[in-house]
């Protein structure tokens, strides 16, 4: 249910007719809240009946690229644990930089940490790593004043558009969206492989 509530809340977005920034702009720190803890429980239904063996699973993903990984991963699938650790990282470099600009402190660049992937062998590890996501997410939004600057604005990238904290925190479910289908091919491929 909340992969669809996902896929229909950005599809005006993803197709092109609104911005996220036009898309976000009635939201509140409560609906962020929700949305927070709605994405985790997709996240965790989808990995509820994985093993370990799963989490290390590699797929097959004919479309594997990315151009930030070292050059002799640029086109490696990404394993279950590696999914998980960078949709974590990005949803809370996005709550960081919403809780900042709430605060009215100017966008001065990104603030990213992410748990080495390699390092995510059991599906404990994974529901531990998303838990501890939800806790910082959502903490991110205690710190948000009373009356947040949503006049203070970045532009993360041109398809966003100009953002202030309500957007610039929304940026991290948008990502952990696109990423939805992914963990379930993951999941799926892993548990083929598994019941032979």
């Amino acid at each position: 249910m909340s992969k669809a509530f996902f896929d229909a809340f950005f599809a005006p977005v993803n197709r092109g007719e609104q911005s996220l920034a036009e898309r976000v702009a009635e939201l509140t720190r409560d609906d962020l809240r929700e949305m927070t803890n709605r994405m985790i429980d997709a996240m965790l239904a989808l990995i509820a009946d994985c093993t370990d063996a799963d989490v290390v699973f590699v797929p097959h993903d004919p479309n594997a690229y990315d151009p930030f990984a070292p050059e002799e991963e640029q086109t490696a699938a990404w394993t279950l644990g590696h999914v998980i650790v960078h949709t974590t990282a990005s949803a809370e470099e996005a709550a960081f930089i919403a809780a900042e600009l709430a605060r009215g402190v100017p966008y001065h660049g990104r603030s990213r940490y992410e748990v080495p992937w390699q390092t995510m062998r059991t599906i404990a590890q994974c529901r531990h790593r998303l838990e501890e996501s939800r806790r910082m997410r959502l903490a991110t939004l205690d710190v948000w004043p009373d009356e947040p600057h949503l006049d203070n604005t970045y532009v993360p990238f041109d398809m966003a558009g100009e953002l202030n904290a309500v957007g610039a925190f929304v940026v991290g479910l948008w990502h952990d969206s696109d990423h939805l289908g992914q963990i379930e091919e993951i999941v799926r491929q892993a548990r083929a492989a598994r019941e032979g």
